[in-house]
C-alpha cells in the first residue's frame, strides 16, 4: 500500500499535526513526536561507549562526527516564518447541546447585531535550511515557507536576517530563499546522492522543536522510497533522528557533503525519516534561482510498472525498465516512434529502474533536448531519438488509478478460459463509452475468483491486444486466448477509465 504524506501546517510549536490517511506520514516540521531513541553503540558491532566518548566515530574509521558537526553546522540556518490569517473574535454562546440561547437562530442575531468582527491572528512555524551560495541563497522545503508573510533566518553566530522567496516547487517540496548579508557566508558542499549506499552513516542537522543547530546521526536505511508525496517521489530513508523543525535541513555523508534535504517522518514510527536526494534538488535549485519556477520535460506516454507476470509475458531478461502502456498522439514519444508494449531501459544515458524513475528522469530533462532512448521491442533492443516537450501541470506520465464509471448493461457474446465474457463494440456503445473505434472486445462480465478478476480486469474494460496481437472482435479475442501457450501468462492490452495498461493473466489449467 502506498503511503500518503499529510502537508498540514502546524499552528504553534509543539502542536500535534494530523497523521496521514494511509500510514501516518507527516512533514518533519509539523508533528509533535516523542524523540525516537537512537544510540550508535546499540548497532551491531559497536561496543558500548563510556560517558564523554564518541562511539560512532570509533565504530567507523574515517568518520569523525565531532569534526563534521563542528565544520558543517556553520552553513545550517534556522527559519522562523509567520503567517497571518483571519478569525472571528468569538461566537455567540450556545446551550449545552449546541442550541442558540432562548431558542433563537444565529441568523436572527446576525440580522440585528451584525456578524462578529474578525481580527488578524499570527501563526508561527519553525524549519531549517542550508546556505548554497555566498550571495545568500538558501535551500529549504517548500512547506516551510509556503504562504508565509514574513521569513526570518538565523545563522549559527546568532545574526538574523529577513528572507525573501526566490522560487518554490510544490511538486518536489523544494524552495529557494535569499538573505542579504554583509559578510561572507559559509556555503554547503553538495554531494552525489546517486552514489549513496544503503548502510552508509549520515548526519542530520536542523532546528528540532526550536532547539537550534541540533546534530543527530544514523544510517541510510533505504533509497528510492515512494511515500505518496507527489509524482517525483524518490526519497532517501534514514534512521537519523528527524523531528518537527528539521524540515529543510541537510542530511550529510561521511565527507560532510549534503546528500539530502530532510523533509518527512512517520508519525507512529521510530527512526523512520525521509530526505529529498540532493541530485534532484540541484537542477530545481538552478531553475528557481534563474526564473523562480520549474519547467519539466514531457514525453507523452502512459507507463506502468513491470510485474513478474508482465516480465514473463514479455520475455524480459533485464532488470528495471518501464512499460509503455500507451502513446499520446502528436506528442514527442509518438514522433520518435515509441509504441505501446515497448520497455524503456535507458533515457538520455541513464538507466531506468522503474516507471516512477522514468517520470523523474524525463521531468529533469531540459525542454527541447534531443536524447537517446534505449528500448526493448518484441525481444529486440532499439535506440530511438526523442525531443522532449514542455510539461504542463495537467499532464502525468504515470498510468494513474481511478474509479471507472459504471458501464451499460452488456450482453454475453463470447467466453474465454481466463474467466471473462466479452461482447462486440457497436458504434452506439463506442460513442457511449467515449471510444474512437469499434475494434477490440468489450468485457461484459468477470467471473468471481477467476484469473481475470485476480489480475484486475473489470466490467467495461476494452481488450485491444492479446500477446501483442491486435484484437478486432470478441471471436478473435477468444481464439487468441485459447491458443495461448499452456502454463504461460496471457498479455492483454486493456483500455479503461484509467487509460491503457498491460495486464498479465495466467489462465486456469483445464483438467
Amino acid at each position: 500500500m502506498e503511503m500518503t504524506v499529510s502537508f498540514r501546517r502546524r499552528v504553534t510549536l509543539g502542536a500535534v499535526a494530523a497523521a496521514s490517511l494511509a500510514a501516518g506520514m507527516v512533514l518533519a516540521s509539523r508533528l509533535n513526536l516523542t524523540v525516537p531513541s537512537h544510540a550508535a553503540a546499540d548497532r551491531e558491532g559497536a561496543a558500548p561507549a563510556a560517558v564523554g566518548t564518541a562511539p560512532a566515530a570509533a565504530a567507523l574509521p574515517g568518520f569523525n562526527f565531532v569534526k563534521i558537526a563542528e565544520e558543517e553546522k556553520k552553513f545550517v540556518v534556522n527559519i522562523n516564518t509567520t503567517k497571518t490569517f483571519k478569525r472571528r473574535l468569538q461566537q455567540l454562546p450556545r446551550g449545552p447541546r449546541g442550541q442558540m440561547p432562548f431558542g433563537g437562530e444565529e441568523d436572527f442575531f446576525n440580522h440585528f447585531f451584525g456578524q462578529m468582527p474578525e481580527r488578524d491572528l499570527k501563526q508561527q512555524s519553525l524549519g531549517s535550511g542550508f546556505i548554497v551560495d555566498k550571495q545568500g541563497y538558501i535551500l529549504t522545503n517548500n512547506h516551510v515557507v509556503e504562504g508565509a508573510d514574513d521569513i526570518r533566518v538565523t545563522l549559527l553566530d546568532g545574526h538574523s536576517y529577513d528572507a525573501e522567496v526566490k522560487g518554490r516547487d510544490p511538486k518536489t517540496d523544494i524552495a529557494l530563499i535569499k538573505i542579504s548579508a554583509e559578510n561572507g557566508l559559509p556555503v554547503a558542499t553538495l554531494g552525489d546522492s546517486d552514489a549513496l549506499l544503503v548502510g552508509e552513516w549520515v548526519i542530520a542537522i536542523g532546528n528540532p522543536f526550536g532547539f537550534g543547530h541540533t546534530v543527530t546521526a544514523g544510517i541510510v536505511s533505504a533509497k528510492d522510497r515512494t511515500i505518496g508525496a507527489g509524482p517525483y517521489d524518490s526519497f532517501i530513508q534514514t534512521d537519523a533522528s528527524i523531528n518537527p523543525g528539521n524540515s529543510g535541513g541537510p542530511l550529510l555523508n561521511a565527507r560532510g557533503e549534503v546528500i539530502g534535504i530532510n523533509s518527512a517522518i512517520i508519525a507512529a514510527g521510530q527512526g523512520i525519516g525521509f530526505a529529498i536526494p540532493i541530485n534532484m534538488a540541484k537542477n530545481i535549485m538552478e531553475q528557481l534561482r534563474n526564473k523562480g519556477s520549474v519547467t519539466r520535460g514531457w514525453l507523452g506516454v502512459q507507463i506502468q510498472a513491470l510485474t513478474p507476470e508482465l516480465r514473463e509475458s514479455l520475455s524480459l531478461a533485464a532488470e528495471g525498465g518501464a512499460l509503455v502502456a500507451g502513446v499520446i498522439k502528436g506528442d514527442p514519444a509518438e514522433k520518435a516512434g515509441l509504441k505501446a508494449g515497448d520497455v524503456v531501459l535507458e533515457f538520455d544515458g541513464r538507466a531506468v529502474r522503474s516507471d516512477r524513475d522514468l517520470v523523474a528522469i524525463v521531468g529533469n530533462t531540459a525542454v527541447g533536448r534531443k536524447v537517446p532512448v534505449k528500448i526493448v521491442r518484441d525481444g529486440k533492443s532499439l535506440t530511438l531519438e526523442v525531443k522532449t516537450a514542455k510539461r504542463s501541470d495537467d499532464k502525468d506520465e504515470v498510468a494513474t488509478e481511478s474509479e471507472d464509471e459504471e458501464g451499460p448493461a452488456l450482453k454475453e457474446t463470447g467466453k474465454a478460459r481466463i474467466g471473462v465474457q466479452v461482447q462486440e463494440i457497436t458504434k452506439e456503445l463506442a460513442e457511449r463509452l467515449g471510444l474512437d473505434s469499434t475494434a477490440g472486445a468489450l468485457v461484459a462480465e468477470v467471473g468471481e475468483g477467476t484469473p481475470a478478476e485476480r489480475a484486475g480486469i473489470e466490467r467495461g474494460d476494452v481488450i485491444l491486444e492479446v500477446n501483442r496481437q491486435p484484437i478486432e472482435s470478441p471471436a478473435a479475442f477468444s481464439k487468441a486466448v485459447r491458443s495461448a501457450e499452456p502454463g504461460k501468462s496471457v498479455l492483454l492490452l486493456v483500455r479503461s477509465g484509467r487509460g491503457t495498461r498491460y495486464i498479465a493473466v495466467k489462465p486456469e489449467v483445464k483438467k
